[in-house]
This record gives structure tokens, sequence and C-alpha cells, in this order.
């Protein structure tokens, strides 16, 4: 075999070989285990932004999920194909969204929610439940950009997004702002609204914009913390801890199990960070980054 042949096998041997394994790393990505950065705090102060989990992405598909577990699922408001091929690569390879949420309910369960004494509760078949990983703390309205570049960003006929530049964090009331446990908040990016407000306060009530008479045993849901719903065959309610700041089941109806794909087990490390890619903000800001480095919710367990 002359040399040029010889070179010209072992490239293809070579492409084969890469190819096999990053088939592989595919399969364990995509059915064993995977990967996850929090991109919101619809779950506070159980998981924050910019903290990673590992989640079990093989268990759901021998068993189902339980209720309190934190799942991963694909985002159930993505416009889905209608091509079984299509939607099969949307849901495995390339679409929607990943969503972390708590499991309310599984099938044949029924919920309610309701508010009694100012308060929003929850009724699992017919008892309270008890939550404790419900967000306890308050939330205070921040800036996500400088205030200063704000006026910028209207001009650039941003101001139908402006609500997408004001993001609640949660924050302890009793420790300073340079002080806090779970994100560093600056005092001259707090939003207050036209009364001068700018906190609001766990155990708020989010009220249905309309009452409206319904018969027994009718499922309804709006986006508030009044809903009802008889959960069928696959499917489930999810809802995040940091109920005033989560769209969850009360917005978009039951889950259905199929978007399921991985239990939260894990936190590896956490950031106070927005970037999907924290060695971007590492170059950023070489110095404030290990400043926003929360160490003590390293490697821990998930509840």
């Amino acid at each position: 075999m002359s040399t040029a042949s010889s070179s010209q096998s072992g490239f293809w041997m070579n492409v084969r070989e890469i190819a096999f394994l990053l088939f592989i790393v595919f399969l364990i990505r995509t059915f064993g285990f995977g990967l996850y950065q929090v991109p919101t705090g619809s779950m506070e102060t159980t998981m924050l932004v910019g903290e990673r989990f590992f989640a079990d992405k093989l268990t759901p598909y021998f068993s189902s999920v339980k209720r309190g577990e934190i799942i991963a699922f694909n985002d159930p408001l993505f416009s889905y194909s209608k091509n079984k091929i299509g939607r099969l690569f949307q849901e495995y390879v390339w679409g929607p969204s990943n969503w972390t949420k708590r499991v309310i309910g599984i099938p044949g369960d029924r919920i309610r929610g309701t508010i009694e004494d100012g308060k929003p509760v929850i009724y699992l078949n017919g008892k309270k439940l008890d939550e404790p990983y419900v967000n306890k703390y308050p939330l205070i309205r921040v800036w996500k950009i400088d205030p200063k570049d704000i006026s910028a960003y209207l001009k650039k006929g941003g101001s139908e997004r402006i609500w997408d530049l004001i993001c609640p964090k949660s924050f302890d009331p009793h420790l300073s702002l340079n002080k806090q446990p779970f994100y560093i908040i600056k005092e001259d990016r707090i939003v207050t609204d036209g009364e001068g407000r700018s906190v609001v306060y766990p155990g708020t009530p989010i009220r249905p914009a309309e009452e409206k008479e319904r018969e027994v045993g009718q499922n309804y849901w709006s986006g508030s913390d009044e809903f009802y719903v008889e959960l069928e065959e696959g499917q489930y309610w999810v809802m995040g801890d940091n109920r005033l700041g989560s769209k969850d089941s009360r917005w978009f109806g039951p889950l259905d199990g199929r978007l399921i794909h991985g239990r939260i087990l894990y936190r590896i490390w956490s950031v106070d960070s927005d970037e999907s890619w924290w060695i971007w903000d590492l170059i950023k800001h070489p110095i404030d980054f290990w400043r926003r480095v929360r160490w003590r919710r390293f490697f821990q367990r998930v509840r």
C-alpha cells in the first residue's frame, strides 16, 4: 500500500473513531445524565441563578417521577413540529429550552390552589399541603442593566421589552445589601413602583384577573394562586419554589410527562452570574468574578 493510501486510510479511521466517540457522548448526555444551568429565579432559594446542577436522565425512562422531586423538562410552551421525526429531533437534539420545577401532583391527583387568610395554600387530594421548600425570603426588584443605559435601550426600540430588564431577586432584609447571601444587590439598580415600593413579601397572593363561577370538578388555571385540576394519565402539576417569580402550571396547566427528561440531584457549583458560559464572565471580570462565587453552595444534594 502506498504512503498516500495509508495516510488516507488512517485519516478516515480517526474520523470514524471521533464520530463514534461523539455518538457515545451524545447517548450518555441525552439518556444518561445531564448538566444544567439555572437561568431564572423561579426555584429560589433552593436553586439560584448561575448555579450548575447534575441531573439523572436515566431513571425517568424506567420509573415515574415522584411528588416533591425537582425535575428538568422541555419548555411546555414551545411550538413543536407536527412531523414525528422533526419532533424527536427537537426533543433530543435541538429545540426548546430546559425548564426546572418541583413536582406537586402526579397522575390521578386532585390539586386545588386557593387563598386562605390572605395567603395562598394548596390542597393535595383534599389535604392541605405542607411546603417547607417554598421561598421564605422577600423579593426585591432590580434592573438587569446599568440604569444609565436604559434610555439608550429605549431609544433603540426596546420599550416593548422593558419588563425583561427587571428581575426580582431574593434577599435577606436583616442584612445590608453588600452582605446578601444570595445575590450582590447594588442600591442604584433597585426598581421602585409608583408608590415607592420595591419589595414583594412572601405569601403575597396572586389573585385571578376576574372572578368566575365554575362547576364542581371543573379544571381551571389562569396564572393565579387559585386553580383546580384532576390530573390524568401522563400529566403532572409542577410549580417553582419561588411562587412569586415562577411561570409554572398555574400558567400552562398540567405538564405532559413526555417532556420530562431528568431529575435534579446535585448542585455542582454556584456563581452569581447571568452568563451562559461562566468562563466568559471570568475573562471579562477576572477579579470581580471570584467575589461572586458562592463557595458554601458547592457540591450539595438538592431537595
